[in-house]
């Protein structure tokens, strides 16, 4: 069964079976509405039958029945008055979801702008435009601004409170104060995601990682605490998924990445438990360090997918740390490491490796090139990978494990992918050099989610918000002055407590240390790189880069 999101607490799918019950309920649904007939096909479980069962597993169960082609006035009170019993999460289906998703979209008719229903609806797969109209003709009752019914408006708008977001805001308001700036998250705590490897290799508590969003938001932007829904860069609104309409002069989008988690087949259920753990969530990363240390003996397996992936160094960083753990404690030789990469190197910038090569030697490490996990069984302690020769030819691999660290697959947010924002592979499409849009040019965009072919690193963001700041008022005053980025990314990797390979490099792998070599050989492993991502870089991002500082990040300006 495939359930399909329309908003945050609603879903839709097509017919159900008696057995798909079970596992509603174990998926976090406390509502289903049944919107498909009795009798409409051969061995279609009877709504008597479904309800029965949604009450023996606490379920609220509603029959709406909408026969095809006859939906009435009656079926959308029904289905209106059902949404706003529930008060969490409601599946409704019908043969295909289709009636569902119409019914949903009738529902909210003076609810929701149409450009807002349909995007949804497209997200999910059901064609929602024939309800345009009527959408249209009934819009939120909100502020009329420059004859545009908008919520608010703004002239800078930002997606995204995380370190893009609140760094590029900081810079803006460096450079003018006066900016009337807004920026929109909806989470209440922000991260220092660099910082959990460490919590990993045991070095940094988890706490050292997290801080109240409120104490981090520049106190001249405002922030709006919620998520955003759709894009309509044609009439330069936002709107969120409270149906609130934000217009602005120029957007900024930093919303991030995403973690699919659940691309891998019985992974998400599996996560924190039974030797399996990620350094990717703050929730975990503390786990991968009770499994280091309790690992005395067996097989510890540290994956990676497919790129782009934020900070391509965790997933080996992971292994370098535990692996050093190990050897330290004298249990390195009773534990069997292998690291399965989806690629076909160890890193992708080649000035790096002879370094990292000598700490996988030293920890005995089995690499394994072309293997994509693809599925988990955390209580048998087995993981299966897709193995890809250099042939293309495909087959696959099942190994046994006592540690798993699972570094998931990664992709923009959905909200992205659906926008007239994304590029074809759903990443928000920009320049490469000025981060501009390349088909609106009042919009930027920089981050995780940007379609720059960089490393998604947190350094490349403190690169790029200056730049994403200094081309924005130069736009806005007419200023022919113009800031380029030349893909800078840094990848601290961390091959043993107390030393770090400090990976910088910008696009086409072209090296661009921070430090004259003399100082700093990025290209080895030494103490004082360690220092860096120990103590100097924590303090640079919430000192300096979220207050606007741009330490040895500030742009160099051209001439257009």
């Amino acid at each position: 069964m495939e359930t399909k999101s329309l908003t945050e607490n609603l879903s839709v799918s097509g017919q159900i079976k008696l057995a798909d019950m079970k596992d509603i309920k174990a998926a976090g649904f406390t509502t289903v509405i049944n919107n498909r007939p009795d009798g409409e096909a051969p061995r279609q479980p009877r709504s008597e039958t479904l309800a029965k069962r949604s009450k023996e597993l606490g379920l609220t169960y509603h029959y709406i029945p909408v026969f095809p082609g006859k939906m009435s006035a009656a079926n959308v009170s029904d289905f209106d008055k059902a949404l706003l019993q529930n008060g969490g999460k409601t599946l409704a289906f019908c043969r295909t979801g289709t009636r569902s998703s119409n019914l949903w979209a009738k529902t909210q008719i003076g609810k929701r702008s149409a450009n807002d229903v349909i995007t949804r609806g497209k997200a999910a797969g059901y064609d929602l435009s024939a309800h345009r109209e009527a959408l249209n003709s009934n819009q939120p009752k909100t502020k009329k601004v420059n004859g545009e019914n908008m919520t608010e408006t703004h002239q800078i708008v930002i997606i995204g409170g995380g370190s893009a977001g609140i760094a590029t805001a900081a810079s803006l308001l460096k450079r003018k104060a006066s900016l009337d700036i807004a920026i929109i998250e909806p989470k209440d705590e922000h991260f220092y995601q660099p910082g959990w490897t460490m919590v990993g290799g045991g070095i940094f508590s988890p706490e050292k990682t997290r801080r109240s969003m409120k104490d981090l938001m520049p106190k001249a932007a405002k922030w709006i605490k919620a998520a955003v829904s759709t894009f309509d860069p044609d009439n330069n609104t936002v709107t969120l998924s409270d149906g609130r309409i934000i217009g602005y002069d120029m957007l900024v989008t930093a919303p991030g990445l995403q973690l699919d988690f659940d691309k891998i087949e019985g992974l998400t259920e599996t996560l924190g438990q039974n030797g399996v753990t990620s350094n990717y969530r703050y929730d975990l990363a503390p786990y991968t360090w009770k499994l280091v240390q309790g690992l005395k003996s067996g097989t510890a397996i540290f994956t990676q997918p497919p790129m782009p992936i934020k900070c391509a160094g965790a997933p080996q960083k992971a292994m370098y740390l535990s692996g050093d753990h190990w050897r330290r404690t004298g249990a390195l030789d009773k534990i069997n490491i292998k690291f399965c990469n989806t690629g076909g190197a160890i890193f992708g910038v080649k000035a790096f490796v002879p370094a990292l090569m000598e700490y996988v030697k030293r920890y005995k490490a089995e690499l394994n090139f072309g293997e994509q996990l693809v599925k988990v069984d955390g209580p048998n302690r087995t993981a299966w990978f897709e193995k890809t020769d250099a042939d293309g030819n495909k087959s696959q691999v099942e190994r046994k494990f006592d540690m798993l660290h699972v570094c998931p697959p990664q992709s923009a947010p959905d909200f992205i992918k659906a926008s007239p924002l994304s590029n074809e592979a759903g990443w928000v499409d920009v320049d490469q050099h000025t981060l501009q849009h390349n088909k609106y040019p009042n919009i930027y965009g920089l981050g995780d989610a940007g379609s720059t072919p960089n490393a998604k690193t947190m350094a490349a963001a403190r690169k790029q918000a200056p730049i994403v700041a200094s081309n924005i008022i130069a736009q806005m005053e007419g200023s022919n002055a113009l800031a380029n980025y030349d893909g800078y990314g840094a990848c601290p990797l961390t091959v043993e407590k107390g030393k770090v390979v400090l990976a910088e490099f910008g696009y086409g792998g072209k090296l661009l240390p921070s430090l004259p070599t003399w100082m700093l050989n990025g290209t080895k492993a030494t103490r004082a790189a360690w220092f860096m991502k120990d103590s100097l870089l924590p303090n640079v991002y919430w000192n300096q880069m979220l207050k606007g500082k741009e330490f040895l990040a500030k742009p160099e300006i051209t001439l257009k």
